[in-house]
């Protein structure tokens, strides 16, 4: 489905501004950030193309943890005690 919209001009007096708006429906499906750079590019007289210049991170690929990333690093030898230094009714060491 395709949205219509206007281009705006702003004519001012040492200067013109074009501005194209996209619609909410367009920018949240495109999951748009404030700030974000894109590029325009002619792909001829009636087609520009915008481009988005960082690739967002793809939701549909997982990121993989490596074992040694998991590894508990307070286990074994050297490890830390638990702290015995709770207050009375509170059994897990967090302060009132």
């Amino acid at each position: 489905m395709g949205y219509q919209t206007k281009i705006q001009l702003i004519k001012r007096k040492a200067s013109e501004q074009w501005y194209v708006n996209f619609p909410a429906a367009i920018a949240h499906a495109m999951e748009f950030d404030r700030g974000e750079m894109f590029e325009w590019i002619i792909e001829d007289n009636a087609t520009l193309v915008l481009r988005r210049l960082k690739r967002p991170d793809s939701a549909l690929k997982k990121k993989r943890h490596s074992a040694s990333s998991t590894a508990s690093t307070n286990s074994g030898p050297s490890a830390a005690q638990p702290s015995n230094n709770t207050a009375p009714g509170n059994e897990h060491g967090s302060l009132s």
